[in-house]
Order: structure tokens, then sequence, then C-alpha cells
């Protein structure tokens, strides 16, 4: 392994940086290879000049990720998988908004763009192994022979909750480099190795979504294409099917909401629900959020290939949500129920599910 070549997914970040970095401080072989996966200018009509918070994958990344693999005197190729993007990202993006649900682009990014289409081109470029700027962690259990996906050290950082759907296959060609570093010591190694971007801010936004918003690029999206948003304008409703108001389009609201609602009431009110079939979208207290009970499907799992029996998990909905114990039971090969030991707020389908035992990943799929 040491000896074998490895491409490095360089997003012209500190982290895809580093790690390139650290590879080759070890004496090994790098191959840098940067995913050219949206045009920034399609849909000019999106773009306000205001550039808010960072997204990634911008055409200055590429700049930045070329400096770098100068810097460190490795091979640079940059990789147009713009067709690949849209088909399992973009596309399933905007139908997923459609159908009601909220959808994790960059879950469906690392699963088929970044640990499938990569690999195979990494191999194309001689390298059987890949590597990534994550903040994650990769053991091998001794006694199955499985491998498993870990939290990054960093608990701040770690982005294990993106990566549930990687498979054994893909775990065992991939590295995560700064998985045992903190971010803080991320930016000291780059600073000590030379880097230019030791003090780059962060990638907050998906990156073909605009300043404008998810709402407006969906309908930006499907002109563009020759479609129509299905059902249109719609009722704002509360639990009790009171109507205090009216939307133009359930695209544009996702559960757990409170901004943007454009209703006015006399207490906080938050989307529970979106209903595309009658254009509703539910709104009530903070409270009609609380759910202990759902279902998630597509399920992958990590120390075993298939859930038998009921078990014991921290279970978290959201990347910025604190996991809560919980109960994973099986339903069939691919869904499991979750019952939580206390109601958790805004249960979101479309969203993961993502199961811990400790700082092991046991599993994930997506809320039904």
């Amino acid at each position: 392994m040491p000896g074998d070549p490895i491409a490095v997914a360089m997003s012209g970040g500190v982290d895809s940086s580093t790690a390139a970095a650290l590879l080759r401080r070890q004496g090994r072989e790098v191959i840098g290879l940067t995913m050219q996966l949206w045009n920034q200018r399609r849909l000019p009509e999106l773009q306000t000049g205001d550039g808010g918070s960072r997204r990634c994958c911008m055409l200055d990344d590429v700049y930045d990720a070329r400096h770098i693999a100068q810097t460190l005197g490795i091979p640079y190729f940059v990789v147009n998988l713009e067709r690949h993007f849209e088909d399992r990202v973009v596309r399933p993006f905007v139908e997923e908004y459609l159908q009601g649900r909220t959808p994790i682009p960059c879950t469906l990014c690392n699963c088929a763009i970044k640990f499938d289409q990569f690999l195979e081109l990494a191999a194309a470029h001689g390298a059987e192994r890949m590597a990534t700027g994550h903040y994650a962690r990769i053991r091998r259990d001794p006694t199955t022979g499985r491998y498993l996906l870990l939290r990054g050290l960093d608990a701040g950082k770690d982005q294990s909750y993106f990566l549930f759907g990687l498979t054994q296959a893909q775990l065992a060609r991939t590295e995560f480099p700064i998985g045992e570093l903190t971010k803080k010591e991320v930016r000291r190694l780059a600073g000590e190795t030379g880097l230019p971007i030791a003090h780059k801010g962060e990638s907050q936004e998906i990156c073909f979504v605009p300043p404008a918003g998810y709402g407006a690029f969906i309908d930006a999206y499907l002109r563009e294409q020759g479609m129509a948003a299905p059902g249109g304008d719609g009722e704002i409703v509360t639990t009790n099917g009171r109507v205090i108001g009216g939307h133009g389009g359930v695209h544009r609201y996702t559960v757990g909401q409170r901004k943007g609602l454009g209703v006015a009431a006399g207490e906080p009110l938050y989307v529970i629900a979106t209903e595309p079939a009658s254009r509703r979208v539910v709104v009530g207290r903070r409270d009609d959020l609380l759910r202990r009970e759902f279902t998630v499907r597509s399920v992958n799992w990590f120390p075993f290939e298939e859930l038998r029996a009921p078990v014991r998990a921290a279970a978290k909905i959201r990347n910025k949500h604190e996991a809560a114990p919980a109960t994973v039971s099986p339903l069939d090969a691919e869904r499991v129920e979750v019952l939580f030991d206390e109601p958790q707020r805004a249960v979101t389908p479309g969203q993961a599910a993502v199961f811990y035992d400790g700082d092991v990943v046991v599993g994930g799929g997506w809320i039904e």
C-alpha cells in the first residue's frame, strides 16, 4: 500500500490540501484530481452578485487546487463530471423537494460521485486508492474483516453523518488522512507545509444553489428544462386545518422551518409537514414537531451485512442534531423502525438517520 499511487480529491480547500500534503510527507506517490461538477454560469438570472457564504467547488477553488498541487510537486488533473453530477445529484435534489422531502445533496454527491465515479477516475490515472479531506476515520474489524466508519477525532468537524452510504468496497480503497486531527491542527500543518490556503475560509453552502436559495433554484432549473413546477400556489394551514395564508409552492418549505412563512401569528409557527398532493403546507407550534417513532429506508450497515434483531444506538437525524438514544428494529432487508427514548424535534422525510455506537457508525439510511 505505501508504494501504491493514491489519488486525492482536491477541492482547493485547506482540508483536502493538507490531506495531500500529509500523504506526500509519508513518501506516498500522490495524484491530485479536482472534479468539475457544476457550471456556475448556468441559471444566470439567479446570480445576484452577492456571494453570501462560500460555496464549495467554485472556479477560484480549482485555481487554488492547481496551485497547491504545484506547491507539493504532484501531477494534477481536472476531471469533468457535470453530467453525472446533474443526473445523480441535482435532478434527485429537485425531485425530492417536489415530492415534499428535504434531500441532502452532499450525501448524494459522496455516494454517487466522490466515492463512485472518482474511484473509477483514480484507477484510470493509475491509482487504486483515493483520499479525501473528510473528518472521519476508517478501521478494519480484525474479527469480521469488515471495514468500519468512525467519527472524526474533531467532534465539531466530524463528517461521518454524510458518509453513511459508503460500501465495503469503497472503504477498502479509501483513506481519510486528517481524520485523526482537529481543524486547528490541520490549519497549523498547512501553514508549516507552506500551503497558501492555510487560513482560507470554510465552504458552507450547496455548490449548485446560488444565494437566491433552493426554492428559486428549483423554479429556475425547471424553467431551463422546459418543465413547470407541479401544483403551484396552495394554502398554509394549521394542524387543525384552519387556513391562515397562502404560498407559491410546497417545494419552498421544509419541516422545521420557521422563517419566511409569510403568515402573521401571535406565536412562532413552524412547518410541520408539506403535502404536495393537496398543495398544503401545515404549520404548528414547536411541540408539534416532536416525534419518537419513524421508519428509515435503504439502510447501509458497517459492522454487519444485515440487521437481524433490534439494537440500541444513538440516532442522529440531522448533521447538527445531537445523536439521541434509540432502539433500531428491522422491518425487512432494507428498512428499519426507529424509536427514540425521548421525542426529538423535526424528524424530516428525505434527511438521513445515522446510527452510532460510540464513535462507530453502525449504519444509516433515508428517513421516510
